[in-house]
């Protein structure tokens, strides 16, 4: 018997084993606003064709730069050759015009040197520059990428708060219900006064069902962008909240921005490239000064092998090109075009600056009012609540006002979701997001200190 026991146990035990990691893995995992910024980074392609240009831009900037470096090469020879020497004009008396066969080696290392080369010298600063602007754009990839997985994530956590919004809903309904219920047992209600309540708990159970379906549907769009799984389960790991932020002025905005932002600086390195070139173009018309040698040895036999040398100094000088003249116009015309971008995006910085500061202010105005919208409307409630339970009044009242904190609590998550969406957008066009994303976090975006 008592074997019988061990033996039911192990098998409980291999049981519940077994059953353990299924249960874990449909844990769900709880998702951070900074985990969905680093998977959106990684999963985004925009961001992995901008890092792949990045790269493909440093082996141009690579290539040019060899340019001003010594080239060294070996060559090695052994040849047999029969010669007609007639054929190249020697005639010897008495010998014969056909020499050979005959062996020769040659081994022989070849050095080349740009002394004086200011094409090449403008040309490698400008593949510089454009490095420098494919960077820029990688980081304004990211940047980009980082605005919208928060603003993702912020659109799931404003449905996840509609969502408890609605489940608040059905619980009073259910409350008041009951309350219907006792009192049309006291004589105190009416059949009526239940059945609008039985109606009202049916239309907010309806809503909460459109609720959590939108919730599941925000939390597969988010999954989507950031590259995971959509069968994971999604659990957001934070909520929305709300605190204050003291906007920065607008002067103080754009000496950051234009400092920070990724895209106006890709701008300037990009007219820093056309720039080099155009130097570049002029001085193809300059001389140019190389150095060249080579040392080795040679001889009919290896065992005879004579070293031998040259040095040799080569000034060039083009006298004409016409290609030089449409290359001019070419980078001339490119030039104007970034100049142009660059004035346009400047006023789009201020656009950009100033929109989110107004957004930012109205909705933080919104805030306020919905939050002493929806005390008033529950104060209202329960008022009527208290009528109600009291008989001075039919519950009319009551599925009147519980439709007033309705829209009180819609309210408050919209006009919260609309201030914190400010701020990301406050913070984007700010410049700097990758760098300062942890504000993200803290829900705190500006340039002088929060208060909560």
């Amino acid at each position: 018997m008592e074997r019988a026991w061990t033996s039911m146990a192990m098998l409980l035990v291999c049981v519940l084993s077994a059953f353990v990691p299924l249960a874990q893995a449909q844990q769900p995992y709880r998702l951070t606003l900074k985990d969905a910024i680093q998977l959106g980074l990684k999963a985004n392609l925009s961001v992995l064709v901008s890092e792949a240009k990045a790269e493909e831009a440093a082996g141009t900037r690579e290539r040019r730069f060899s340019n001003l470096l010594p080239r060294s090469h070996i060559e090695t020879s052994l040849a047999l050759q029969k010669t007609n020497l007639s054929y190249m004009g020697i005639s010897i008396p008495h010998a014969p015009s056909v020499v050979g066969p005959f062996s020769t080696y040659d081994f022989r290392v070849y050095v080349d040197q740009s002394v004086l080369d200011l094409q090449a010298l403008h040309n490698w600063k400008s593949s510089q520059e454009n490095e420098r602007a494919t960077r820029s754009d990688y980081q304004d990839s990211r940047d980009l990428v980082i605005r919208a997985v928060a603003s993702l994530y912020l659109n799931a956590e404003s449905a996840a708060a509609l969502v408890d919004s609605a489940e608040s809903r059905v619980t009073t309904s259910q409350a008041l219900l009951k309350l219907a219920n006792d009192q049309h047992d006291s004589g105190v209600a009416t059949g009526l006064d239940v059945l609008r309540a039985k109606v009202q708990l049916a239309d907010d159970q309806q809503a909460l069902l459109i609720a959590r379906n939108a919730a599941k549907q925000a939390l597969l769009v988010l999954a989507r962008n950031i590259g995971l799984s959509l069968a994971t389960p999604l659990e957001l790991a934070e909520k929305l909240s709300f605190r204050v932020v003291l906007p920065p002025e607008i002067a103080e905005a754009m000496t950051v921005a234009i400092a920070e932002r990724p895209d106006y600086i890709s701008l300037l390195r990009q007219r820093d490239e056309q720039v080099e070139l155009q130097r570049a173009s002029r001085a193809r018309s300059l001389p140019r000064i190389s150095l060249s040698g080579n040392y080795g040895g040679n001889d009919r036999t290896l065992s005879g092998i004579t070293s031998t040398y040259k040095v040799e100094g080569t000034l060039s000088l083009t006298i004409f090109d016409r290609d030089r003249e449409g290359e001019q116009l070419e980078i001339d015309r490119r030039l104007q075009r970034v100049n142009s971008q660059l004035a346009d995006l400047r006023l789009q910085i201020e656009e950009d600056i100033r929109e989110a500061l107004l957004n930012l202010e109205s909705s933080g105005s919104q805030v306020q009012v919905a939050q002493e919208e929806l005390t008033l409307a529950q104060q209202e409630l329960d008022l009527a609540r208290v009528r109600f339970q009291a008989g001075a009044a039919n519950n009319v009242e009551v599925i009147t006002a519980q439709d007033s904190l309705t829209r009180a609590q819609q309210n408050q998550v919209a006009a919260l979701t609309k201030y914190i969406d400010a701020k990301i957008e406050l913070a984007r066009a700010l410049g700097g997001t990758e760098k300062n994303y942890d504000r993200y976090l803290e829900q705190c975006f500006q340039l002088q200190s929060c208060k909560p």
